[in-house]
Formats: structure tokens, C-alpha cells, sequence
């Protein structure tokens, strides 16, 4: 008798991150406050890295801020702790704050805490976490583990195709 899995592995790309990541800058374009534009992007470390760089890039935004939150040890999700925020964006309106994924929404719910006027957008949601983000490309059932590219040297991390013993 076969056992299902606990979760379902599914490897990205840098392509596939670069396109998502491009399709959340254009659902994001001219929707900014200030006549469509947004006073600045605030990453969300370290996840949130990749793709902000490419949504600031997209949408010529130039200020950029990071706000560091650790929530993660590996694959097991713990309460999440403020490393460093920004000091100089205070509600949070006009900023877009950007991250990777919503799994469960714990590290957006606490950022915006602090910063409850921004714009939330990731690349994916699941669904536990979806209500914690205003605007996301790619809806991911919970089961389902996203190994980013920038994830390699990192114990879960599975290159697509490999085999795993048994």
C-alpha cells in the first residue's frame, strides 16, 4: 500500500519566478495612491527579496526599504520575530509591501501591525494566508511546498527531477 506524500514539492524556476513576478508588477501598475503611482516597495526579507526587485524595476520605483521579519527554520514555521523594519514609512500608506508567498499570512498579519495602510502583494497565496494579502498572481493549495530557486542550499531543497532515496 502506497502512502500519499504529506505535501506536494513544487520546484520554481528563476524563469518562473522572473514571469510571476512581472504578472504581479503589471496587476500593480497605475494603482498606486498617488495618481496611480506608489511612494516605494517594502521588501519583505528575505523572500520577498527577488521578487520586489523585479516589481520596483517594472514599476520605476526607487524607494525601497526592507522590512525583516524571520518566521521560518528550514520548513517549520515558528512565531515570527521582528529583525529590523523601516522607521520612516509610518502607516504605511502609499507603500507597496512585497513578499513571496502568503502561507498562513503570520509574517504579513505582523507587518501590518505596524504598517496597516500598505498595499500587501505576493506571487503566491495559500489559502490559509490569503486574506492577509491584497493582491497575489498564483493561488496554491496548503499542501503544497514551494521550493525557491534562492533555496538551494537549504536542507528541503529539491532540484527538479532529482530522485530521493528510499
Amino acid at each position: 500500500m502506497t502512502t500519499a506524500p504529506a505535501h506536494l514539492d513544487m520546484p520554481l524556476t528563476w524563469e518562473d519566478i522572473s514571469l510571476h513576478a512581472q504578472s504581479l508588477a503589471l496587476k500593480l501598475a497605475d494603482k498606486g495612491p498617488d495618481n496611480g503611482k506608489w511612494t516605494g516597495v517594502i521588501a519583505v526579507t528575505t523572500g520577498g527579496l527577488v521578487p520586489a526587485c523585479i516589481v520596483t524595476r517594472h514599476l520605476n520605483i526607487k524607494n525601497i526599504q526592507t522590512f525583516c521579519v524571520s518566521s521560518y527554520d528550514d520548513q517549520t514555521q515558528r512565531k515570527a520575530r521582528i529583525i529590523r523594519q523601516p522607521t520612516d514609512c509610518g502607516d504605511g500608506s502609499g507603500w507597496l509591501v512585497v513578499d513571496d508567498l502568503s502561507d498562513k499570512g503570520t509574517t504579513l498579519r505582523l507587518i501590518r501591525e505596524h504598517l496597516p495602510n500598505a498595499h500587501y502583494a505576493t506571487i503566491y497565496a495559500k489559502p490559509a494566508g490569503e486574506d492577509a494579502v491584497d493582491t497575489y498572481i498564483m493561488s496554491v493549495s496548503q499542501d503544497t511546498w514551494l521550493h525557491f530557486p534562492w533555496e538551494e542550499n537549504e536542507k528541503s531543497y529539491k532540484a527538479p527531477g532529482s530522485v530521493s532515496a528510499a
